[in-house]
């Protein structure tokens, strides 16, 4: 699973749109207070974490999209 098959899978099982952030694919605007979130980050990692008042707090990075992916998914169903 990718990015944006990922995005398809959350929005199939109804997961709100404001509960979750995936950099340059599902960014809700205006942005929400709490959320978690998947981004891509400097050294081609994928971190999942949760935004929580202004802060990343980072769960996890992994070397795969589809790994990150899943991760995410599991969090939210």
């Amino acid at each position: 699973m990718d990015v944006r098959e990922l995005a398809a899978a959350l929005r199939a099982a109804r997961v709100s749109d404001g509960y979750y952030w995936i950099e340059g694919v599902h960014e809700p605007t205006p942005t929400p207070t709490d959320f978690l979130y998947l981004r891509r980050i400097e050294d081609g990692e994928w971190e999942v974490g949760a935004y929580e008042q202004g802060t990343r707090h980072p769960f996890a990075r992994h070397q795969d999209e589809s790994v990150a992916c899943a991760h995410l998914m599991s969090q939210l169903t």
